[in-house]
């Protein structure tokens, strides 16, 4: 070979090694978003035009999930994974043929038409997201400038930190309509009503009635208690629009003698209830609700094998909850349960108790005071509310909003500086035993684990559940709380003072007209007392100013606590309201 020659081969050879690094870099420098989208679109194409056998769809679709998905995250990720596992449904099944997302004609049964139905909704869907990818916005914008992965949460693309951040921000947004705030054909429910549009797109009874999470929860910071003013109206949700001009009750169980809706009987107004601990909550009635669910099972085995009814004590974590009788059939026999719904789950959230976890807690506020759906209620790619925005809230969205409000601080107690005011605080305490205020404002409850894993284990309907995860996220709430002393079983105390019970409470706290969710209008749920002397005012609906005042409106199962308290001298009641009065949000100090 002469040398001109040689020298004209690495010529080549270097013009081959240049063009590789371009092409590589260009590559590299294409936004994965951009590629992820682009693969989509380029596998319908070719769907489209029947280009694809059933081998080379299931290697483009391994393509786009193993070699593109892990670099994205947000809500393109959690779209392409939809179209990802509807596409392959199609790809591994009967029905596949060189056929289209599209056609449906040669179909033979409603699951085969069901499944390209599914995959051509995917799509749909993947290309509403990828719209807004790159999109800067001018002049009015959403508040939400990006959405949260609920697979890129399984996959650990997201940190704990990032994950508190984004929810932080969530529950502080003022939303927008550009978001999606507003339900202008639903009611809070979930009903279809005639569309309404400015000024009746929001409504202080019927909602939505709130542009932000933390409009209501703010004392004494975000995630607290709410002010008289921010009181919400449960079950006001299930009107179309309240407007009190000689309106009927149209909800679907008319409750009520005398049809025509007033003030009183349209809903029932609650004090907005501060959510600092609430992650350590939940754990509680989780390990509650494990415990009184094992009872059940064992006294429902020990009737079988012995062909005899077994009743047995409904205790866990020293609260009693009635008792229930097991058969050889099967059936339990829940007459004598108290306190707890009949399926023995403990609900820890809400006045009367009726709300499981804070992810329920949390879809459901966004609906009946923001206007903005959860998909994973309302399904992907769909506008129920019809005002234009489709994917309102995502699965992952939801998920930070939980782990946000799971790793609040939790309420403490604020001591006084001085030693006499400390004795004062020392007395105060001694009597909220001796009184019987503890029976049910239990002071420490143990807590085995503080392990909290999401979704969570008693999650019903749409929402979430574990077994709709690939991965449940987990984190230690021991990372966000104090050091909590332990019992001889090696248990965390935590000091709550509440037994995540109902109990009748009498004649002065039985104002409601309406019963939410069966539970009688004279059952409430616990209060729990940590941290609540920094989010006045105080009871179910604020009308209690003054501690005194919400003490003396005790009655039914209190009543002998509240008549100790008003025979105690006035020193003795100074004293235990200065005991209640430690019990503080630490940022409120």
């Amino acid at each position: 070979m002469t040398g001109a020659s040689m020298n004209q081969s690495a010529l080549y050879g270097l013009l081959a090694v240049i063009l590789l690094a371009v092409v590589a870099c260009g590559k590299e420098s294409i936004d994965p978003l951009v590629a992820v989208c682009e693969e989509v679109f380029a596998i319908d194409d070719d769907v489209l035009a029947e280009r694809l056998s059933p081998e080379d769809l299931i290697q483009r679709l391994d393509y786009l999930e193993f070699e593109l998905l892990p670099d994205v995250r947000g809500e393109v990720e959690d779209a392409v994974d939809r179209f990802i596992w509807n596409a392959r449904e199609i790809a591994e099944s009967s029905t596949y043929d060189y056929p289209t997302f599209q056609v449906l004609s040669y179909l033979d049964t409603y699951e085969q038409m069901a499944a390209h139905v599914h995959v051509l909704e995917a799509v749909n869907d993947v290309r509403w997201n990828c719209a807004a990818v790159g999109r800067e916005w001018v002049g009015d914008a959403p508040v939400i400038a990006e959405h949260v992965s609920q697979r890129g949460i399984e996959y650990g693309k997201y940190t704990i930190k990032e994950l508190i951040d984004f929810g932080d921000a969530l529950f502080v947004a003022s939303f927008n309509s550009l978001d999606g705030a507003g339900r202008p054909g639903l009611t809070g429910s979930g009903e279809s009503r005639t569309r309404l549009k400015s000024p009746d797109n929001f409504n202080r009874i019927s909602g939505p009635d709130a542009n932000a999470c933390s409009g209501c929860h703010n004392m004494p910071s975000a995630g607290g208690g709410g002010d008289n003013v921010a009181n919400g109206f449960v079950r006001g949700e299930e009107f179309d629009f309240v407007d009190f001009d000689n309106q009927l009750d149209d909800r679907d169980e008319v409750e009520l003698e005398d049809a025509i809706v007033n003030l009183r009987n349209v809903a029932n107004e609650r004090n907005t209830l501060g959510m600092f601990g609430s992650g350590l909550i939940e754990l509680l009635a989780r390990e509650m609700t494990a415990d009184l669910h094992t009872i059940r099972d064992e006294a429902l085995e020990t009737a079988k094998e012995s062909d005899q009814p077994v009743p047995a004590e409904l205790i866990t974590k020293g609260v009693g909850f009635g008792s229930i009788t097991a058969h050889a059939s099967g059936f339990i026999d829940t007459t004598l349960v108290e306190g707890v719904d009949y399926d023995l789950i403990i609900r820890p959230f809400h006045q009367k108790g009726v709300v499981t976890s804070l992810r329920a807690f949390t879809n459901n506020a966004l609906n009946s005071h923001h206007g903005l759906q959860t998909y994973e209620r309302t399904g992907a790619g769909k506008d129920p509310d019809g005002d234009g925005v489709k994917n309102e809230i995502t699965p992952g969205d939801s998920t930070a909003l939980v782990v946000f409000q799971a790793t609040l601080p939790t309420p403490i107690q604020l001591l006084p500086n001085t030693k006499k005011a400390r004795a004062v605080v020392a007395k105060g305490e001694q009597l909220f035993s001796s009184i019987g205020c503890s029976v049910c404002h239990v002071q420490e409850m143990p807590l085995r684990s503080l392990i909290f894993t999401e979704p969570g284990p008693y999650n019903s309907g749409s929402d979430l559940g574990p077994g709709q995860v690939d991965a449940l996220l987990e984190f230690d709430l021991a990372d966000f709380s104090p050091d909590f002393p332990l019992n001889d079983d090696g248990e965390y105390l935590i000091p709550v003072f509440t037994d995540l019970k109902r109990h009748k409470m009498g004649s002065d706290l039985n104002n409601e007209v309406l019963e939410q969710d069966d539970v009688p209008t004279d059952e409430w749920l616990t209060r729990k007392l940590w941290g609540f002397a920094s989010e006045p005012p105080f009871l179910h609906n604020g009308r209690a100013t003054l501690i005194s005042e919400a003490i003396e409106a005790h009655g039914g199962a209190s009543q002998f606590a509240q008549d100790s308290f008003t025979n105690l001298s006035e020193d003795d009641r100074n004293s235990l309201i200065e005991f209640l009065k430690t019990l503080q949000i630490e940022s409120s100090s």
